[in-house]
């Protein structure tokens, strides 16, 4: 039944294509012609029309007066379709190509935007949302005046979230499977990337426990350093989050951290 449907529906839309004298108009040699109703398209939202219209006069009129408006609504058709990853690359190529062009400001934005749009969920590969981060930074360097700025900063703060999230996760991950060492380093890299993060204490803590039970699980000739990192952690807690959460257990830590150094220190 579903088949059906959807065959009728392809069959209707052929029809209600011929019946306008499109695919006549895609064979016609009257650029002015196509020009003139791909616009017409592009002002009545359909977009597909108008696009596959487009294509075919880019290479038409490039080099003349007509090329960048042309362009550039064959930019956005794509973007009204959907497509990101192809709009994104198109609106950057309109700032290539028309770097003095009336739209050029607001087509480099959109590059940005289009990587924004196609930037994952935080669990997925982040590709993307670092493009999109270095082509909003793009746009301030370029534009330092623009009234898109603000949009800019909201979005670039909601990717670096993004970032943010997937990276604290990855650092208690590490914590959870018992990979220490993982885990100190992921947690020295997050507090480097991201300074004023509030999660800055739990990974503190993360760390101090980190070291804490490395040094139960280590040679003997390793403890005691390992036991030193711990409690220098804690120190470094108590300095900077005095009433952190985390404070009152990373304190039984650095308690048992004494009393394993006493007990090395007696043999």
């Amino acid at each position: 039944m579903k088949k059906s449907l959807l065959y009728l529906s392809v069959l209707t839309s052929i029809f209600l294509v011929s019946c306008d004298g499109y695919n006549k108009l895609l064979k016609s040699s009257n650029y002015e012609l196509k020009l003139e109703r791909a616009n017409q398209y592009y002002q009545k939202a359909n977009y597909i029309k108008a696009t596959g219209l487009y294509e075919e006069l880019i290479p038409v009129y490039k080099g003349t007066d007509k090329a960048e408006e042309i362009y550039y609504y064959y930019s956005y058709c794509n973007y009204y379709q959907g497509d990101y990853a192809l709009s994104q690359f198109h609106f950057k190529n309109y700032y290539r190509n028309f770097p003095a062009g009336k739209h050029a400001e607001e087509c480099l934005f959109m590059n940005a935007y289009c990587y924004y749009l196609n930037s994952p969920a935080y669990r997925l590969d982040q590709t993307d949302t670092k493009n999109a981060m270095a082509e909003l930074q793009n746009f301030i360097d370029q534009y330092p005046e623009s009234s898109r700025i603000d949009s800019c900063n909201k979005i670039y703060d909601l990717l670096r979230g993004k970032l943010e999230k997937k990276e604290y996760d990855i650092t208690l991950q590490y914590f959870h499977i018992s990979d220490y060492k993982a885990a100190i380093a992921n947690s020295k890299n997050f507090m480097k990337e991201f300074p004023e993060s509030p999660k800055i204490d739990e990974l503190l803590y993360v760390t101090i426990n980190s070291y804490y039970l490395l040094a139960v699980n280590s040679l003997e000739s390793k403890k005691l350093e390992r036991l030193n990192l711990a409690m220098e952690s804690y120190l470094k807690l108590l300095d900077l989050y005095p009433k952190s959460n985390f404070l009152s257990k990373a304190e039984s830590i650095y308690e048992s951290c004494q009393k394993m150094k006493t007990n090395i220190n007696k043999l």
